[in-house]
């Protein structure tokens, strides 16, 4: 039986008196690239930070290569997290300004006492995977520009070989071109370390041009779930089908038009009762979305949508069009 890397069960979290993720399943396999698309405010963040244990969930289970990472004392969950790392779309903050880009590196290999020599072998291999200047070594994060800081993150990130990386809007607040030399660079990486890749995104050009399964999140629930390529030949939520519509016709991968960052035009907003988060907003809404929420259903093989428009097999938003 092959059992998934990640496995994310009826996880929710609340903050500040608001539900932020809520009841959100999800299953990663191994060497899938999973893109988790959805405008600002969705619970994209919250739910990858929850998955990872970054943020304790107020409900559901987080199951890491079968185990459940709550079973974990604090001590185990130490040593587990060289199996799943994150890359934090803010690469200066995440960065400790007072220390050298050296020190950056080795500071996981000597949390987890690799020994002396395996760091410095390892040290190499790192600049080398993310293309760094050995020269740079000496330099602290704010003598170094987004991209080279970007590429720091991931190369610690990737320091103790994770299995699992999950990258938090890696290339948001880069230039056009360095955000395509980023998304080349995990594209390269996934291969050369057999990694999964969680790539947490409002970007749908960064999502197209790198994953090959798409979760879209809105108001803290998953509401389509399909691979890449069917969902961007033609998404069948009216959310995601609303993204896909804001965006120009594709341009070649690593062109600045893939890779620009789109602000999506549906808002966040109250369901107008206990149903579909995404009523206010939903172009094709029925009485049934205002008090009725809508789960996750297989339409066909992997592809997986919670709208009422689908309850009986249904492809009404299809034909309406």
């Amino acid at each position: 039986m092959n059992i998934p890397l990640l496995q994310i069960q009826g996880l929710c979290k609340d903050l500040g008196g608001r539900r932020i993720v809520d009841c959100v399943d999800m299953t990663v396999a191994r060497g899938e690239i999973r893109g988790v698309v959805g405008e600002s405010g969705s619970g994209k963040t919250t739910l990858a930070r929850c998955a990872l244990r970054l943020l304790q969930p107020s409900a559901g289970t987080c199951i890491f290569d079968g185990q459940n990472l709550a079973d974990l004392s604090a001590a185990e969950l130490r040593r587990k997290r060289s199996e799943f790392q994150m890359v934090f779309q803010d690469s200066y903050a995440a960065l400790d300004p007072r220390m050298t880009i050296e020190e950056i590196l080795l500071e996981p290999l000597q949390i987890h006492a690799i020994g002396v020599l395996a760091e410095r072998r390892r040290l190499l291999e790192l600049i080398d995977s993310v293309s760094l200047d050995s020269a740079w070594m000496n330099r602290r994060p704010g003598e170094l520009s987004g991209g080279q800081q970007q590429r720091v993150g991931i190369a610690r990130a990737l320091a103790l070989k994770p299995r699992l990386l999950v990258a938090d809007e890696p290339v948001s607040a880069l230039d056009v071109s360095v955000q395509a030399q980023i998304l080349n660079l995990l594209s390269d990486l996934k291969r050369q370390y057999d990694l999964t890749l969680v790539l947490i995104s409002h970007s749908l050009y960064a999502i197209h041009y790198l994953c090959t399964q798409v979760s879209v999140m809105y108001g803290g629930r998953i509401v389509e779930e399909a691979p890449a390529q069917s969902f961007f030949a033609g998404a069948k939520h009216p959310y995601s089908r609303i993204l896909l519509e804001s965006m120009p016709v594709l341009d070649a991968p690593g062109s600045a038009a893939s890779c620009r960052i789109v602000q999506n035009p549906a808002r966040m907003d109250d369901a107008g009762g206990i149903g579909c988060v995404f009523y206010s907003n939903c172009p094709r809404r029925m009485d049934i979305c205002r008090n009725r929420i809508p789960l996750l259903k297989e339409l066909e093989p992997e592809w997986l949508v919670a709208c009422f428009l689908y309850e009986n097999g249904d492809r009404r938003v299809a034909a309406a069009d």
